[in-house]
């Protein structure tokens, strides 16, 4: 077990690091230059800096940001005082707030927002396909399959987009844009939030959904026939149990490799979400960090996404032989 364990935590090191990389080199790459636009920016508020003013504050910049020297150089600074440490400094298009403020405002919001709709679409999509998979004659299943096939391969963006559309325009049920209203953590503030949430959230769920309802469709469909669930229904065990013990917890353990992998895929799908509402997240703060070339910023926002999926990987793995004893630790 031990060495299972050792063999995955290099696995995953070796995952961040390059993945890392290839964004640092990607980034390096962005036409847009942080400095010289900031540069501009305080020339037109100011009265005019000199030319001596311009390239000074261009060296200050520079070695305040990280971007003095060779690539090499710069990838090798960007390890050591930002990676490890995961300080990534002042941002530059908010200059002198710092990224991880930026991303400490914008973070619990992108969280709520995918850990709410994550966990009730797997739980309702997994508890319909159930259904659907173990009575597929009925009505009902053929109607929530049927839907789950429409639905799986649409865009997350286009589901956001066609919501919008009826709730926000057509109808008016619900905002376009997010705005709070009353003073934080105050009841008046929470149902503001969660109104404005409702749509964002809805868009994910209904993106997320059609795929667990296929999926436990086909995985208790087979599980359905096999010898032990027949025993099961000739020993007169109760429906009920069969259901949740013989069938469900057999066909979960794929369902929960899935829900790892597709964590990426739910982040992509959230940020275009928040982009379309303007829903204060993490996602907002990438767009516009990629519109002014904050490298900070850009930076930290991927690391962080790719730690994040990776890491949930990493515990999914780990957690796979506790969920399934018939599961064992090998290398």
């Amino acid at each position: 077990m031990l060495r299972y364990i050792a063999f995955r935590l290099v696995n995953l090191v070796l995952t961040i690091w390059v993945a890392v990389t290839a964004v640092f080199i990607i980034m390096r790459f962005i036409p847009t230059d942080p400095i010289e636009a900031m540069i501009g920016k305080l020339n037109q508020q100011s009265s005019g800096m000199s030319e001596f003013q311009m390239n000074t504050l261009r060296e200050s910049l520079s070695v305040s940001f990280g971007l003095e020297g060779t690539i090499l150089e710069q990838y090798f600074t960007f390890l050591v005082r930002n990676f490890i440490t995961f300080d990534y400094g002042p941002s530059l298009s908010a200059f002198p707030t710092t990224v991880n403020e930026l991303i400490g405002r914008a973070l619990p919001w992108t969280i709520g927002l995918l850990a709410t709709s994550t966990i009730i679409g797997w739980l309702l999509g997994n508890f319909i396909g159930l259904f659907a998979g173990v009575f597929p004659n009925r009505r009902a299943s053929r109607i929530a399959e049927t839907i789950a096939i429409v639905l799986y391969p649409i865009p997350y963006y286009i589901v956001a987009l066609t919501l919008g559309i009826l709730f926000s325009n057509v109808w008016q049920v619900f905002p376009i844009s997010f705005s709070l209203r009353g003073e934080p953590w105050t009841l008046q503030f929470l149902g503001s939030a969660i109104y404005n949430s409702i749509l964002p959230s809805v868009s994910i769920l209904v993106g997320i959904m059609g795929w667990w309802i296929i999926s436990m469709k086909a995985l208790s469909g087979v599980a359905r026939d096999e010898e032990y669930v027949r025993f099961a229904y000739l020993r007169n065990v109760p429906e009920r149990r069969i259901l949740s013990h013989y069938i469900f917890r057999n066909t979960l353990l794929p369902q929960i490799t899935i829900l790892a992998i597709q964590i990426s895929l739910i982040f992509s799908g959230s940020v275009l979400t928040e982009i379309l509402f303007q829903y204060p997240g993490v996602g907002l703060l990438l767009l516009r960090a990629v519109g002014e070339g904050d490298y900070n910023m850009m930076m930290s926002i991927i690391t962080m996404s790719i730690i994040a999926v990776a890491i949930a990987t990493f515990l999914v793995d780990m957690a796979l032989p506790l969920l399934d004893p018939r599961i064992r630790y090998s290398k």
